[in-house]
């Protein structure tokens, strides 16, 4: 069975970029088993209602600005699974969630970066789907339980997003980790070694500093997404986690 993971993705540039976290994800289709497709939560796609991604192959969207212009000439060529997707919406819809297909949307880069850097080759297919701010977290957790058994199929769940991602917060200049960033990652750590549910559904009135790291929960559903998806076994190790710009946390976590 392959694993669930929830990547940070950063900031766009995380894609050129060479540091421990980049080594990390370019190593890490080695050390995992090879799926025979990806589904990907990216916290760039919002709507409200699930959305499910089912294209021939995928155009890319460059959705950020005044960055240099070589990250505009990047292209993953990534192929979509329309069978999968609609299996994904037979599975949504017999957990009592709601969701539609969408056959024209391209490939953002919540999804790309990530993909881009484990899977260099596009050699996987992959079904990018949305996520929804205005459901509870609980709500999330589900959606991604009602997916887990692709994962029996060889179906990789990730979910794209970010633990600290305050963008207000960044220091631009700080080559140091922010205390208070560290200290809602070591609250964050330990509520998820511990499959602690209960405290992670409340982690905006529990966890310290825990509205100052997230500030909007879209780049935070993805993590209980990708939880949700491997409720089964409930194992959770925390492959790797850095910070830039003082608080933006790159963190990646399998679960299995």
């Amino acid at each position: 069975m392959v694993p669930a993971l929830f990547v940070a993705h950063g900031a766009p540039t995380l894609v050129l970029e060479e540091n421990q976290y980049t080594k990390m994800l370019k190593g890490l289709a080695d050390r995992l088993p090879e799926p025979r497709a990806i589904v990907l939560f990216s916290a760039h796609w919002e709507a409200p209602v699930q959305m499910v991604s089912a294209v021939e192959e995928y155009e890319m969207i460059y959705d950020f600005y005044g960055f240099p212009e070589e990250m505009y000439k990047i292209v993953y060529p990534a192929k979509g699974n329309k069978d999968l997707a609609q299996k994904i919406v037979k599975l949504l819809e017999e957990s009592g969630t709601d969701s539609k297909v969408d056959a024209e949307r391209g490939i953002d880069h919540g999804a790309w970066v990530v993909l881009r850097l484990m899977y260099p080759d596009a050699r996987v297919p992959v079904v990018v789907l949305s996520v929804n701010p205005a459901l509870s977290p609980a709500e999330q957790y589900y959606i991604g339980r009602a997916l887990a058994p692709l994962r029996k199929e060889g179906v990789m769940i990730i979910g794209s997003g970010g633990t600290v991602h305050n963008l207000h917060r960044l220091n631009w200049n700080s080559l140091e980790k922010e205390k208070w960033a560290a200290t809602f990652d070591d609250w964050l750590q330990a509520k998820i070694e511990m499959w602690d549910t209960d405290s992670l559904f409340r982690y905006e009135t529990e966890a310290p500093y825990g509205r100052e790291a997230v500030p909007r929960n879209e780049h935070f559903i993805p993590l209980l997404l990708a939880m949700g998806a491997a409720d089964d076994g409930r194992k959770a190790d925390l492959l790797h986690r850095e910070y830039q710009h003082g608080s933006l946390s790159l963190c990646c976590w399998k679960f299995e």
